[in-house]
């Protein structure tokens, strides 16, 4: 085998590696409660190993997402399963397959949602966190390893805790007169074109921000507001893994740039560290194999 056989067949198998590796998201609960994460994978993208779980406070769990994945990512609280029928249910974000796992379902507003386009136009990661379906916890992205002054690579989301401060419009109750548990969006709440960005408002042109997603948009300047929000609440890297805090610290509502990785339980780092080693590992064996062809006359 010659050397430009070599180069062709290393390239094929670099590619190959390379291309199969996948990001990885740290889904983080900081809050003093349990949190139950719902993911939804987009049409036509490959399915997450998992579609929902019980995260316990101060508990992250890593997952590792395909390659030109898209969908979304929320948090659902004050579940419980019933001991006679067995039907998980959810007073917020509840995805209603009466299960842990979501199945293939979204949330049911209001809810907090986290989105993502993997490896979308120009290769690029776009990311966001939306509260144009309402909101009901605080959350954060915070992207790790992006190639530097590639896109607009910057942490988002909603680190303040809107339910003690929402409109009385929009607040959701388990009883009345009780504090509110989750704040619904002004389309959910009146549902007028207006509001939806429906019909004759169903354009950048049309649609406008109203009192209430001017509400939001205050409180979390980097957040999806309402539909046609995108200029100050899409960013985009390259290369990156992403963490996605529920509650997550003051400070982060301060200045989203410093925010820091979690620490990390240690099984869930070793699979991280493992899956870095077996990539360069085989990198490595191939090139030696190919040196070995080449050097042999092969």
């Amino acid at each position: 085998m010659g050397l430009a056989k070599v180069s062709c067949f290393l390239f094929a198998i670099l590619f190959f590696i390379n291309g199969g590796s996948s990001t990885t998201f740290t889904i983080v609960n900081q809050c003093n409660y349990t949190v139950w994460p719902g993911l939804l994978s987009g049409a036509g993208t490959t399915p997450l190993p998992t579609t929902g779980f019980s995260l316990s406070s101060s508990e992250s769990r890593l997952i590792s997402i395909p390659t030109a994945w898209s969908g979304r990512i929320w948090g659902r609280t004050l579940c419980n399963q019933n001991e006679n029928t067995g039907k998980f249910t959810c007073v917020t974000g509840d995805c209603g397959s009466s299960q842990i796992e979501c199945s293939g379902a979204g949330a049911i507003p209001p809810a907090t949602l986290a989105e993502f386009t993997l490896n979308g136009d120009g290769n690029l990661d776009f990311f966001d966190v939306s509260l144009v379906d309402g909101y009901n916890v605080p959350m954060t992205i915070v992207p790790h390893g992006g190639a530097i002054g590639v896109g607009k690579c910057n942490a988002t989301g909603c680190a303040v805790d809107l339910n003690g401060v929402c409109p009385e419009q929009l607040k959701v109750t388990v009883e009345a007169g009780t504090a509110a548990v989750a704040c619904k969006s002004a389309c959910e709440a009146f549902g007028t074109p207006e509001f939806c960005c429906s019909g004759a408002f169903g354009t950048p042109d049309t649609c406008k921000p109203s009192e209430y997603s001017g509400f939001f948009k205050k409180a979390c300047p980097t957040a999806y507001s309402y539909a046609y929000d995108d200029g100050t609440s899409t960013f985009t890297c390259s290369g990156a893994d992403y963490v996605i805090t529920f509650c997550p610290s003051p400070s982060s509502s301060e200045d989203l740039k410093s925010a820091s990785p979690p620490r990390l339980q240690p099984d869930a780092l070793s699979v991280s560290d493992a899956s870095r080693r077996i990539s360069v590992a085989l990198s490595l064996g191939v090139l030696a194999v190919a040196v070995s062809w080449v050097g042999s006359g092969l």
